[in-house]
C-alpha cells in the first residue's frame, strides 16, 4: 500500500464529478491538507472562496456504482495556531421572540494551542470562558453523488457532504454508497472542536492536514452513510425537516443491523427501541444531519 501527500492546487465549493486532482489504489493512504471554511489554509492565505472548499477529488481504482468506500480517519493534526467562529447562535436554534436579543454575527479569533491541547478565545475579555479541549473532527466529507449533480459544500445527502457530526474524528470509520466510478472522494471543513448541532453555524474552524486510509468494499449497498468508533457503530441521515433526516438514519441503522449483524427484522428493531441514542450533528446546514448510533457492546 502507498501513502499519497495531496496538497491541492485549486478547491472546490461542490461535491461532484470533477477531474480528479489525486488517483489512488485500493488501499493506499493519503496525507491531505484542508483549509478552513472561509478558504484560508495554514498559513493564513486564502486560496479558495466559501464555503467549504474541499480537497479533492481522490479517485479510487476500483471503486464503482454499487460499492461503498471506506473511509478511516487516522490522524487530524492542527496546522495553525488560530481558528474562528461566528458570534451568537444561529437564529433558527432559539425561540423566534429572542432572535432580536441574540448578539450579532461577528467573526472571532481562538488561539489553537497544541502544547496544553486547548482553544482559548484571542480577546477574552469579559467572556471568562474556560479553555476548550482540542478535540479535532471533519465537518465535511463525501463521495459525488449521482446523477451528475454537483452539489454545494454547505450541505449534505446521502453521499455525505457537510454533515458536522462531532464523532467524524479520529479512530473512526466511515462508509459512503459509490455513486460513480472511482467513488471521487473529497474532505475538509475541519474543526479544532465543536458542539452537537453546530448551533453557533461554526465550530472552530482552522486548517489541517487529515491522514485517510481509502478502501473499497466490493458490492455493499449503502443508501446513507455509516460509521464505526471505538465505542459505537451509527448511521446518518441529511435532510429537512429534522424529522426526517432522523427517519434516514433510523432506516439505515436497521439495515445496517439486519446487513452486517446478521439480526431479523425483529430483534434488531428490539435492540434500536432500547438501545439506540440520537445525536443532532447539525441543525444550522441546508440540510440538517441526525446520526443514530448504538453501543458496540451492545453487538
Amino acid at each position: 500500500m502507498t501513502t499519497h501527500h495531496f496538497a491541492p492546487a485549486r478547491f472546490f465549493n461542490t461535491i461532484g464529478a470533477h477531474p480528479p486532482a489525486l488517483t489512488v489504489a485500493d488501499g493506499d493512504t493519503v496525507i491531505a491538507a484542508t483549509l478552513d471554511a472561509h478558504g484560508f489554509d495554514a498559513k493564513g492565505e486564502q486560496p479558495a472562496r466559501p464555503p467549504n472548499p474541499m480537497s479533492g477529488p481522490i479517485f479510487v481504482k476500483g471503486a464503482e456504482p454499487g460499492d461503498a468506500l471506506s473511509v478511516t480517519i487516522e490522524k487530524i493534526a492542527m496546522v495553525r495556531p488560530t481558528g474562528w467562529t461566528m458570534q451568537g447562535l444561529a437564529a433558527n436554534v432559539v425561540d423566534p421572540k429572542l432572535v432580536p436579543q441574540l448578539p450579532p454575527r461577528e467573526k472571532v479569533f481562538w488561539i489553537i494551542d497544541t502544547n496544553s491541547g486547548t482553544c482559548r478565545l484571542k480577546e477574552p475579555g469579559a467572556h471568562h470562558l474556560p479553555e476548550i479541549p482540542i478535540k479535532p473532527m471533519i465537518g465535511c466529507l463525501g463521495v459525488a453523488p449521482s446523477g451528475g449533480e454537483a452539489i454545494t459544500t454547505a450541505s449534505s445527502g446521502p453521499y455525505g457532504g457537510n454533515m458536522d457530526y462531532r464523532r467524524i474524528a479520529e479512530g473512526t470509520e466511515i462508509l459512503f454508497p459509490v455513486s460513480v466510478p472511482g467513488a471521487l472522494f473529497f474532505l475538509g471543513d475541519v474543526h479544532a472542536a465543536q458542539g452537537d448541532g453546530e448551533i453557533a453555524g461554526t465550530g472552530i474552524e482552522t486548517a489541517a492536514e487529515v491522514r485517510v486510509t481509502l478502501k473499497v468494499v466490493k458490492g455493499k449497498t449503502l443508501l446513507w452513510p455509516r460509521g464505526v468508533t471505538a465505542d459505537d457503530i451509527f448511521t446518518i441521515g441529511n435532510a429537512r425537516p429534522l424529522d426526517q433526516a432522523l427517519q434516514h438514519a433510523t432506516s439505515e441503522m436497521l439495515r445496517m443491523l439486519t446487513d452486517d449483524h446478521g439480526m431479523t427484522a425483529i430483534a434488531a428493531s428490539h435492540l434500536m427501541g432500547q438501545a439506540v441514542r440520537y445525536d443532532v450533528a447539525n441543525v444550522f446546514n441546508p440540510a440538517y444531519s441526525v446520526a443514530c448510533r448504538i453501543g458496540k457492546r451492545w453487538l
